[in-house]
């Protein structure tokens, strides 16, 4: 016989205590008899309720179909950003001395 589950005892106990207030709330009875009835009907309450709470699906090893893999999602390729190089000297006309101050990156 399976352990219950932790849901199967929340659900369980929920179901007897709130049905055992609401039942004796309800009847307004004063008497051992029908408070022994009211708790004996809670508990049989609380039972079925946590005898029917579903339990998680086990997955058996012999019939598991093949699920396929999703297809990844498609990658944006990367471009460089475009540089714009020009040379110093040719676009402006500047000593030669002011040129050689002038340092670009080498490339990539």
């Amino acid at each position: 016989m399976p352990r219950p589950t932790a849901a199967q005892l929340a659900y369980g106990s929920c179901t007897v205590i709130f049905s055992t207030l609401a039942m004796l709330l309800l009847s307004q009875t004063s008497s051992g008899l029908g408070i022994a009835v009211i708790t004996l009907s809670a508990l049989a309450l609380g039972l079925l309720v946590a005898v029917t709470v579903p339990l998680p699906k086990r997955v058996r090893s012999g019939s598991v179909a093949a699920v396929p893999a999703p297809a990844p999602a498609p990658v944006p390729e990367r471009v460089p950003a475009q540089r714009e190089t020009a040379s110093v000297a040719a676009s402006v006309s500047v000593s030669s001395a002011s040129v050689s101050a002038v340092r670009e990156p080498a490339g990539p």
